[in-house]
């Protein structure tokens, strides 16, 4: 099956969105498919080059380092991507957002007949923290947002999201057609409980990185910007003001020197420790490693980070905000706290610091959770998905528009790959 992928960002980024994108590309790849990625290039020059069996056409694309460090954005009708869709002729497209790259890639398939699904990762409180006077504005550019987004997907042949909080979002926004969770994933071959001496991994990878070994860790994993809100960890460190407790927060982002600053500004040099990006190889030892795996962000449609802290039998501290519920069963795997609540994520962060004799209890909950969010599940939807789209294309090429008898037959194939 020749299948493209369209998208605003692919990797190297490590944003929730291009993980995503990438690992379903590759492993899509993998199992024989031949599959193309087209998303903006680094610069105003796109090139074409081929990545763990994946084809990948980047597009020349303008620098919007007024609103985000990493914000780049191709051009609408760009020559390239129409020249590009013709020599590849997908069989079945895939889109991961509304933005110019992708409207373009859904014009094509539209013209040649060709069904389009899209998965959507987007929030408005992912950007409007970026645009001018966002605060002041946040109500209009919500509202704006989400009617760019609602054109677009509702041209659409089926629609996935994340997680059910994801697809229950989209419906109630005005959303039209048929769509479904699917989880993100999580690859349990690369994050999984470690078969080896854990404490000398422990000892030897937090001297690596300049971690106190004897001190109970919490750790964030993710992109370090504003909504991520990790200042609230900040803030709930030195409310307790502890010495046998150390936070951890791997990443960068646009909030780095700010959090920095306030690290200095609370005295909490000796208690809150930036590593800046975890490599590859180091993420799932580390991720073993440490105590408790925390997350306080108010705007996650899943939480990769989240749950590859779970696939390696960590007990959770989340925000009780968007999908970040699904991932908690309260007291059993994890904690759940006020989003926005500094004092209470002392209170979670007190409670599981003072018991670590449950520890070993919440992780093997994590990892039992987790199950349901295998990535090879992810890759059985997708790929069972693909084929429907096709056979429903095949029999019905004249239609160009969305199906709505499609939806008891994209109802059948989600259910059967999750059960």
């Amino acid at each position: 099956m020749r299948i493209l992928v369209a998208g605003q960002t692919y990797a190297p980024a490590l944003n929730g969105q291009s993980v995503f994108m990438t690992n379903l590309a590759e492993r899509l790849a993998g199992l024989g498919h031949q599959v193309m990625v087209i998303a903006p290039a680094i610069g105003d020059r796109g090139e074409q080059y081929k990545c763990n069996g994946v084809i990948v056409q980047t597009i020349g694309s303008i620098y919007l380092k007024f609103l985000h460090p990493n914000a780049y954005v191709a051009m609408p009708f760009s020559p390239l991507t129409q020249k590009v869709y013709n020599a590849f002729q997908p069989e079945v497209v895939h889109v991961h957002d509304h933005y110019p790259i992708s409207q373009d890639i859904i014009r094509a398939a539209r013209r040649h007949r060709i069904r389009v699904i899209g998965t959507n990762h987007f929030m408005p409180q992912n950007l409007v923290p970026y645009m001018p006077l966002g605060k002041a504005l946040k109500p209009w550019y919500e509202k704006v947002m989400w009617r760019w987004m609602l054109m677009t997907y509702n041209r659409l042949d089926v629609v996935t999201g994340p997680s059910r909080t994801a697809v229950t979002m989209m419906h109630s926004k005005g959303l039209d057609t048929p769509a479904y969770p699917i989880s993100c994933g999580v690859n349990l071959h690369r994050f999984h409980p470690l078969l080896v001496d854990g404490e000398t991994v422990r000892r030897q990878l937090f001297e690596r990185y300049r971690l106190d070994p004897q001190k109970k860790t919490f750790m964030f994993v993710g992109r370090v910007d504003d909504e991520k809100r990790i200042d609230l960890l900040l803030r709930a460190v030195r409310l307790l003001d502890r010495n046998d407790i150390q936070l951890v927060v791997a990443g960068k982002g646009a909030a780095f020197p700010g959090l920095q600053l306030l690290t200095r500004e609370l005295d909490l040099e000796d208690k809150v420790h930036f590593t800046g990006f975890i490599s590859y190889d180091d993420l799932p030892a580390m991720l073993n490693s440490i105590d408790i795996f925390v997350m306080p962000s108010e705007a996650e449609l899943l939480s990769i980070a989240s749950l590859e802290a779970m696939a390696c039998a960590r007990p959770v501290l989340l925000a009780r905000a968007q999908a970040l519920p699904e991932l908690v069963d309260q007291g059993s795997n994890g904690y759940l706290f006020e989003p926005g609540n500094v004092k209470d994520i002392a209170y979670y962060m007190a409670l599981l610091a003072d018991h670590p004799e449950n520890w070993d209890r919440m992780g093997a909950a994590s990892l039992k959770k987790v199950q349901a969010h295998n990535i090879e599940n992810t890759l059985r939807s997708y790929e069972k998905l693909y084929c429907n789209l096709l056979v429903d294309s095949l029999a019905q090429p004249h239609v160009v528009s969305r199906h709505r008898q499609f939806d008891q037959k994209t109802r059948q194939v989600i259910t059967s790959v999750r059960d």
